[in-house]
């Protein structure tokens, strides 16, 4: 009987019989219900849910009341548990929560019975006629695993389940799709669970002689036929451990050891026999992947006993089985480089632990030690677990640092077991960590896991870098993490180290000794990965190891300081959150203060940090204190807007903690504190908590809606929806089965009816249900998401009906919309009302009027109606109808929305869909080849873009559109846009629903008898894939398509039909034919489909098999590529070998693939290298991106540090080299072929270029450098990477240079650099410049490299190595000076001479900066290449010392105006100007200077000339000093040309504002009061142009950092000239224009101007002018004329707003409380009151007439189509706030002046107003609270 059969017959017997007492029916139906409620769900977490919530139940229900029921109905419960485990049997732990239940009954009520439906359960397995199936094996391991019950039934049928077993296995590995797939993989767990968990039955078959060994001998053939013949890696793994498994049940070891020693040998290529005590099986010869090797140590090293694992060789009793049986396999295992090298790791784990766990034995057995330090087998672990550290193989890496963790363990017991207290391998290991450079990442790891056995002290004083090598790492993404551990573990060995007796701040004054500089410099850092990292992880562990460390940070902070109002957040927080304690009494009221001000600051990191402190804490019962609620409150509403979406994901996460610390702590008030007195809790206090908790989780539920209707910018929408979403996760019963977390406690109802008492916590009344609704509109992916989300996950599982009726509607319209993200609205509506509407299409509905509609019907009716217009008239199509929206629906409603997609759909169905999407692929396409007739040409040749074009104009004329202009237009049409996008969104949409479609009822069709999708239909549509990806050029829709193709791809793989997985092979084999077809035409281009069919297909391969599609993709790839071209190429056509090429790049980049290809990458590199030399400039092109892919995709992770720079990868070259051994010889053999063609007497007259050099040295470059242990071969490269200094190519020395740092190592830099300065010429002697030049940037790169260690010099004293660098350098002075001709050459001598300046004497600082300042200023003769960089380089060596950085700057004049531009250059790159002196100098220099500059024609030079200019008037907050007397002409003068450039628009954007801001800087240093006037005039007219939103973007951003500048300093110093009111209201209107700009910084600055109009400028004339006009000017009438319920995009695009920041609705929120104010104080200026009373008389009548409006629009009880419309209108609510803004300015006009009352009744406006808003809320108009409470204020005052 079916489960829904045992639920109805259960259900009737509760209805019949009354014979259960009590409750116990009532209960015992709750308990079947959610038996059944598991069943239905389809979310594992939610099944298992139901089942704890039955098992609750279940025991609820007294033990008599179940021993009462009738045998009947117990039996009925019974079976129902099994039918129900055996429906979960893919689910163990829903299979152990119904076991639990069975176990209860079992227990409590009748365990016979139990037994006995098991028994029966399982005997239709045993006793059935046919093969196992894949089910019978899941139940049987389910019985085995799961149930206790079912192992007992196990036991008794344990022979005959076994012969069972037996019989399949050998069935399931004579068919290929069975051997390779999942009931292969099954049936081997079985075998090894049943050896595992039944050993006591097993062991007498498989060690005693007996008549039934037969069963468990064919299972051992078949388990070693399995890890010789299967693909599966997995199964072959699984078959291993089930082999060993089966000698582990062996009682007597000498018979066990000798199984093991003999499966050892039989994991041998060569045939042999192996015998497990009785049985005997053949194992025949393998491949030569080794998985079986891999698969057997696994086993033994999981599965065996120790005195197995001792056991010694048959044919020595020396030997054991770990040490010289296992390990050499293991070893060997990890010294090759297979596809397996994880679980060959992996295995070398698991052989440490071991050999850990059987040390004592092993010392027994041999007698010595088992590792000392000169031992091979100590040697052969370092090797193999230092070599591969780096390893590029995701996993192995971290392998490697465990595996070295558990050697220097087993070290550790070895040295102590023999008394043993050198330790001399420790210092070796820890002398060689230390060579290692700082980003080696496994330096940290051993580090950590070396210092508990050498002590923190030692490695403290070897270690004299740490502290700067800590900077670094935490400044490198990667190197974080662990850079951090090692810190953490540096703090807790020092205070394990130090003396008990000491108190906690002393321990805390020794880590300040020792750390406190370095995590201060790194919180206060400017780097923000730096910043971002200490705070993280140093400051945690910190306080964590030293709690009173607080003290010392926070009196070294002051939060006046750039960076340490950041560090003073961040230490605070990881203080509340380490000790729990509150951070405010640390410093007192103070405290609170500085919070303010980081709350308030312009910085998104400190704001984060100081909401942070604000809202964690340890404690979620921690209830928040009245002021933190104020502050939060406050903190919110200002931070709505910002642009940084990291900023809103955090703000996020900090409400939510702070919701659950109020929810929390208002639960715990509700039920009493516990553990306190009860007078200790007053009635009051939990009053108080509970009143400000709700009130604040009842105003935060209702911000977010105040801005989520249209008009607002998306950041705001964005944040008030997560802000939405934390409070209705938090505060609701909501349970959400995706989550594992930060679920809602089960007694929330008790606080949700606490706040429903008091009027408060309305979350889904209807007026929120509607604003979320029409945010469904949105133009964002990301709203629209957001708010279905909501609507579907938190309000009622139903819309009303009038609600659906009208969605309905509107989505089909939008579904007909061309504009993409109008259908994908339309399809989201659709998704929405299959999923709230209360039905659900199945096949047998029916056509029937109104809503009774199935909805795929539906959908499927309107596709082939788009199908059958675009046949007809495509032009039609495209506008009305253009398919791709119906599509998009399609995949969200069959996808998406519906549980089971069998229910939904049929066989007619699905024949029609496939039907359809196969017809308009064609069609879609033919429109695209400009075929009529709807036949695309079977050769696999997409059209080219002209192609398209001019196919896509044909049909545009034919239909009568287009343009009928003669001249070319080169933007496309609109008709030829709507076409081209109908095409290419279509053919996308068709290709990832089709994708996701075969993906789902493949997936769903094993709980069905039958499946959806024949084989036929599979091939059809995978035609459908193959026609749009290889016949169409267009990317968006080849990407779209391949999405959907990939899990076309993979659902066909994994199934077990061999027959389906023939389909993707045969396309794979398909698309390699077409890629050697020669003469295709456009088709390997990167944006065609051929490289993605091929990708999509391989990606989907199963991880676990030996992916043969690969390596037959990458041979045939290899070898088109590889073959010559023919004698007569075309470069017009695609040649197969490009194709290839290209083909291979795609697979190289692509993700699905990963490191899947990294075993082909030596030939691959060898093929890309070898094709650069190829005539072909196309296949050149397409090699070197194969190349750069490659090279990517072999050095792994790229450091992100500013140090490394922005070359550096992780991989060190003996690690490169050793993963990839066959590319050394080939690079080799490169480089010594370039090297020794330089030096052949023909060299010099003849450039010789050979195109694989540079991207070799580009690799070796690549490659991280300073790693000391490199085998010797690698020193092969020095030689030729030397001789490539005298390169002709400057690229090459360049790149020469850099390779040679990373080939060298640390121990050999200055043997190189004594070698190379010896070999500098004298001034008499002749050189070879280009050798010069590159021997010069060689020392250059050694010198950096090796002078950023600290090891150089100690205690201030020189090397001898280094001392004689530095004085050859010197003695080679004339390099640098014109005695040198080329500049190229004296610019690299000074490069070198600048790394070793620390080192140099003032002597040769002085002669050399006497020289340059000499010839800076000599005149040049003629051009000279490289003039520039010698300027540069002579600036840098000379800025460097303050004394010659002023000289300099004061000969500025007499310079040339390359040295200018070079100076100013250097102005912007440094920052070793900052000293005050030197920066008066360039203050001056520039302001005298600026006139002449701005008369220059370079606007290079100008642009940069100012930069520098505005860089030094604005550097820490100081502005230009006050000019001479003598330079006020010069002054006005400039002042005047910047102007005037600004006002005609000359120069360019970038020119242009620099030269605003730069003009405000200066204007305020204009003495003369009538020239400042004229000034100021010309200045306000320059911002109101640039304040407009046409203005580029740059120079809006300048107006307000302009007006920032100068504006307030402006007004105030203009506040005493009355005459001067019209300027200040120009500045204040602009900086009101400007404050809707999107800048957080600035906008907080400019709020400012609104302080001072109200202040002091409030009875300035113009000021209400001012305020007025920033109201949203929107006329209401207007946009209820134009506001359509049926209206509809038939063009493809609408213009965009110019500021797409701006919120008119936000700035009339703004403005109100002003102009409130304003009217406040127009009792004390005539004048005002005269202006307030002349606007009220104008603007009355207009304001009551739209309110008359508001009356007359409200919508009836029921939604309809036209109020929808309004709602989803912008234009609507801005003119809404407008005019709400204008009427509470008119009411309180009314009330507080007597004059103004004739024109309006204040009290019935008042009322009128009141009720206007009120059902304007009700009804979707959400107001902000602001306007709402001022209403209501209004109202009070009547």
């Amino acid at each position: 009987m079916s489960f829904e059969n045992l639920i109805k017959s259960l259900q009737d017997c509760f209805i019949t019989e009354d014979s259960t007492p009590g409750n116990g029916c009532q209960t015992l139906q709750l308990f079947v219900d959610k038996l059944s409620e598991s069943s239905r769900s389809s979310v594992k977490r939610s099944k298992e849910r139901s089942l704890e919530e039955a098992a609750q139940l279940l025991r609820q229900i007294p033990e008599a009341q179940l021993r009462g029921l009738e045998e009947e109905h117990l039996l009925l419960l019974v079976r129902l548990l099994l039918s129900l485990q055996l429906e979960m049997v893919s689910i163990s732990t829903a299979c152990r929560k119904v076991d639990q239940m069975l176990q209860h009954l079992a227990a409590k009520v009748d365990h016979k019975l139990v037994y006995k439906e098991t028994l029966h359960s399982f005997n239709a397995i045993v006793h059935s006629d046919q093969v196992l199936s894949l089910e019978d094996l899941q139940r049987a391991c389910m019985y085995l695993e799961d149930s206790v019950v079912g192992r007992e039934v196990w036991r008794e049928s344990f022979m005959p389940m076994l012969q069972r077993v037996s019989e399949s296995l050998p069935a399931v590995l004579q068919e290929e799709s069975q051997r390779d797939g999942l009931i292969c993989y099954i049936t081997a767990k079985v075998c090894l669970q049943a050896f595992q968990l039944l050993p006591n039955e097993v062991a007498p078959l498989v060690w005693e002689e007996n008549h039934s060994k037969e069963a468990v001998q064919r299972i051992l053939q078949a388990l070693i036929d399995i890890l010789r013949q299967c693909c599966n890696r997995d199964t072959r793994l699984l078959a291993g451990t089930a082999v060993a498994m089966l000698i582990n049940t062996a009682s007597e070891s000498t018979a066990a050891g000798a199984a093991a020693w003999n499966l050892l040998q039989a994991s041998h290529p060569q045939p042999c026999q192996l015998t497990v005590g009785v049985l005997q099986v053949t194992c025949d010869p393998v491949g030569k992947d080794r998985v079986d090797r891999l698969a057997v140590s696994r086993g033994l090293l999981t599965c065996c006993r120790p005195h197995i694992l001792l056991s010694p060789s048959h044919d020595t009793t020396q030997a054991c089985l770990l040490l010289e049986g296992l390990f050499p396999l293991v070893y060997a295992l990890c010294e090759e480089k297979q596809d397996c090298h994880y679980f060959a790791f992996e295995v070398l784990t698991m052989w440490l632990k071991r050999v850990k766990e059987c040390v004592t034995d092993l010392w027994r057995m041999t007698g010595s030690r088992l590792l000392p330090d000169d031992s091979k087998l100590l040697q052969q672990l370092t090797h193999i677990i230092w070599t591969n550290a780096e390893s590029p193989v995701e996993g192995v890496p971290e392998f490697a640092s465990s595996a070295f963790t558990l050697l220097l363990n087993l070290y550790a017991l070895d040295s102590e077991q023999f008394c043993d207290t050198s330790k001399t391998f420790y210092f070796t290991l820890l002398e060689r960590l230390l060579k290692l450079p700082w980003e080696a990442k496994a330096k940290y790891h051993r580090l950590c896991a070396l210092l508990p056995h050498v002590g923190a002290e030692l490695v403290l004083d070897q270690y004299t870098e740490v502290s700067r090598h800590l900077l670094n790492c935490l400044s490198t993404n990667h190197l974080s993490p662990c850079g951090s551990e090692f810190y953490k573990c540096l703090i807790q060995q020092q205070r394990r180290e130090l003396p008990v007796s000491l108190t906690e701040v002393d321990l805390a004054g020794r880590w300040a000794n020792s750390w406190q500089p370095l995590l201060l410099e790194a919180l206060t850092s400017e780097v923000t990965l730096l910043q971002t990292n200490s705070s993280t992880h140093l400051l945690p562990c910190t306080l964590q190891v030293f709690p009173s460390a607080v003290h010392h940070l926070l009196a070294s902070l002051n939060p006046q300081k750039p960076g340490h109002l950041h560090a003073w957040a961040c230490v605070l927080s990881s203080y509340r959150a380490v000790s729990g304690c509150s951070p405010w009494a640390l410093h007192g009221s103070s405290t609170f203060k500085t919070l303010q001000l980081a709350l308030g600051s312009a910085d998104d990191k400190v704001r984060l940090a100081a909401l942070n402190l604000l809202c964690c804490s340890p404690k979620t019962r921690d209830v928040p204190s009245a002021e933190e609620i104020t502050i939060l409150k406050e903190f919110i509403p200002q931070n709505l807007n910002c642009e940084s979406s990291p900023f809103r994901q955090h703000l996020q996460a900090a409400v939510r903690r702070f919701l659950v610390r109020i929810r929390d702590g208002c639960l715990a008030h509700i039920r009493g504190v516990k553990g306190k007195k009860k007078e200790d809790v007053s009635h009051e206090n939990r009053t108080d908590v509970l009143e400000q908790g709700i009130g604040f989780v009842e105003w935060l539920g209702e911000l977010p809606y105040s801005f989520l209707s249209p008009g607002h910018s998306y950041q705001r929408k964005k944040t008030a929806l997560l802000l939405l979403f934390a409070v209705l996760e938090t505060c609701t019963d909501t349970w959400s089965p995706d989550k594992k977390k930060g679920q809602p406690p089960a007694n929330i109802g008790l606080l949700i009816d606490c706040a429903r008492q008091r009027g408060q916590w309305d979350f889904f009344c209807r007026t929120k249900q509607l604003l979320l609704i029409s945010c469904l509109e949105d133009s964002t992916n990301e709203i629209r998401e957001l708010s279905a989300g909501l609507l579907l996950r938190f309000f009622p599982p139903s819309f009303p009906a009038d609600i659906a009726e009208v969605l309905e509607t509107r989505s089909m319209q939008l579904l007909r919309s061309p504009r993409v993200q109008e259908a994908q609205m339309g399809a989201l509506m659709m998704k929405m009302l299959l999923q709230k509407s209360g039905h659900r299409c199945s096949p047998s509905c029916t056509a029937n009027v109104g809503r009774n509609l199935c909805v795929v019907r539906v959908l499927l009716k309107e596709l082939e109606e788009h199908h059958l217009t675009a046949k007809a008239d495509m032009m039609l199509s495209a506008r009305t109808k253009p398919i791709h929206g119906v599509l998009c629906a399609l995949q969200r409603c069959l996808l998406e929305a519906a549980d089971d997609i069998y229910t939904t759909l049929d066989h007619s169905l699905m024949t029609k869909l496939l039907d359809l999407l196969e017809n308009i692929s064609l069609l879609l396409l033919a429109v695209l080849h400009g075929d009529c007739e709807a036949r695309v040409s079977e050769k696999y040749a997409p059209p080219s873009f002209c192609d398209m074009g001019n196919a896509i104009s044909s049909l545009i004329s034919q239909s009568g559109g287009g343009q009928t202009d003669e001249e070319e237009c080169v933007l496309l049409s609109e008709e030829h846009s709507l076409v081209l996008t109908c095409c290419w969104v279509s053919l996308k949409e068709t290709g990832i629903l089709l994708g996701s479609l075969v993906e789902k009822v493949l997936k769903e069709s094993k709980k069905h008898s039958e499946c959806l999708l024949t084989k036929r239909d599979l091939m059809r549509a995978s035609d459908v894939f193959k026609n749009i990806l290889l016949k169409c050029r267009h990317w968006g829709a080849v990407e779209g398509c391949g999405l959907g193709f990939t899990k076309f791809c993979t659902s066909l793989l994994n199934s077990s039909d061999s027959d389906l997985k023939d389909i993707p092979a045969q396309m794979l084999k398909d698309g390699l034919q077409v890629v050697q077809c020669p003469g295709s035409t456009s088709v390997t281009r990167r944006a065609a489909g051929l490289p993605m069919l091929i990708l999509c297909v391989l990606s989907s391969e199963e991880i676990s098999k030996a992916r043969p599609l690969l390596a037959l993709s990458m041979q045939t790839l290899l070898d088109t590529a590889r073959r010559p071209l023919d004698e007569n190429w075309d470069q017009t056509l695609d040649l197969p070998q490009v194709c290839a090429v290209h083909t291979l790049q795609a697979l190289v980049r692509g993700a699905g693939l990963g490191a899947a290809v990294l075993q082909f990458a030596p030939a691959v590199a060898v093929l890309s290298l070898t094709l650069l030399r190829s005539p072909c400039w196309a296949m050149r092109n397409a090699a070197l991106q194969l190349y750069s892919s490659l090279c990517s995709r072999m050095l792994g992770q790229r450091s992100s540090s500013v140090e490394a720079g922005p070359t550096q990868h992780s991989m060190s070259p003996a690690a490169f080299f050793f993963h990839y051994p066959t590319l050394q010889a080939v690079l080799l053999c490169e480089l010594r072929g370039a090297a020794q063609h330089l030096h052949r007497p023909t060299a010099g007259a003849k450039l010789h270029l050979q195109p694989s050099l540079y991207p070799i040295l580009t690799l070796l470059a690549h490659l991280q450098p300073g790693v000391q242990d490199s085998p010797e071969t690698l020193l092969d490269f020095l030689p030729p990477l030397l001789q490539l200094s005298a390169s002709p190519i400057y690229s090459v020395r360049v790149m020469a240079s850099k390779a040679l740092v990373a080939m060298t190592p640390p121990s050999g830099y200055f043997d190189l650099l004594l070698k190379l300065t010896s070999q500098l010429p004298g001034p008499q002697e002749s050189c070879n410049h280009n050798r010069l030049h590159g021997q010069l940037l060689q020392m250059k790169a050694l010198l950096d490299r090796a002078l950023c260690s600290d090891s150089v010099c100690v205690y201030s004293v020189l090397s001898d190595d280094l001392r004689e660098v530095v004085n050859r350098i010197h003695s080679s002075m004339w390099l640098g000076t014109t005695a040198q001709c080329c500049p190229l050459v004296r610019a690299a001598y000074l490069s070198v001479a600048g790394s070793l300046r620390r080192y140099s004497c003032e002597t040769f600082l002085l002669q050399l900066s006497d020289r340059l300042m000499h010839d800076l200023h000599a005149p040049q003769q003629g051009l000279q290449v490289g003039l520039s960089s010698f300027h540069q380089q002579a600036l840098h060596f000379l800025c460097a010392d303050p004394k010659w950085a002023c000289q300099t700057w004061e000969s500025f004049s007499e310079a040339s105006p390359e040295l200018r531009l070079s100076l100013v250059t250097w102005l912007l790159d440094s920052q070793d100007w900052q000293q005050i002196d030197l920066k008066e100098v360039i203050q001056r220099v520039l302001q005298s200077n600026l006139k002449e500059a701005l008369l220059g024609d370079s606007v290079d030079y100008r642009t940069t000339y100012l930069t520098a200019l505005v860089s030094v008037m604005t550097s820490g907050g100081s502005a230009l000093p006050q000019p001479l007397s003598d330079s006020e002409l010069c002054l006005s003068e400039c002042l005047h040309l910047l102007l005037q450039d600004l006002e005609i628009q000359k120069g360019g954007p970038e020119y242009l504002s620099q030269a605003l801001h730069a003009a405000s800087l200066l204007l305020s240093h204009v003495s003369d009061f009538s020239l400042k006037t004229s000034m100021l005039q010309r200045w306000c007219s320059i911002l109101e142009c640039q304040r407009a939103p046409e203005a580029p973007e740059v120079l809006r951003i300048v107006c307000s950092e302009a007006l920032c500048a100068a504006g307030l300093p402006l007004i105030n110093n203009l506040r005493d000239h009355s005459s001067l009111p019209a300027i200040m209201m120009r500045l204040i209107n602009t900086g009101l224009y400007l404050l809707q700009d999107q800048s957080q910084e600035i906008n907080q600055a400019l709020l400012l101007l609104l302080d001072l109009l109200l202040q002091e400028c409030w009875d300035t004339p113009g000021a209400l002018e001012v305020l007025l006009s920033h109201l949203a000017q929107t006329d209401l009438r207007s946009v209820l004329r134009e506001a359509s319920p049926t209206r509809g995009s038939c063009s493809l695009y609408e213009q965009d707003e110019a500021n797409v920041f701006a919120e008119p609705s936000v700035m009339s929120a703004h403005m109100l409380p002003y102009l409130l104010q304003m009217a406040e104080k127009s009792s004390q200026s005539s004048a005002l009151a005269q202006t307030l009373t002349a606007w009220a008389e104008k603007n009355a009548a207009q304001v009551l007439d739209n309110l008359t409006d508001c009356e007359q629009l409200l919508p009836a009880e029921t939604l309809s189509p036209s109020w929808l419309a309004l709602l989803v209108d912008p234009r609507f609510h801005c003119a809404l706030r407008g005019l709400f803004a204008r009427a509470v300015f008119l009411l309180h006009l009314l009330k507080t002046s007597a004059c103004t009352q004739h024109h309006c009744d204040p009290l019935s406006m008042q009322m009128r107003l009141q009720t206007v808003c009120t059902l304007l809320t009700q009804n979707g108009v959400h107001f902000t609270p602001a306007l709402t409470a001022t209403v209501s204020a209004e109202e009070a005052r009547l």
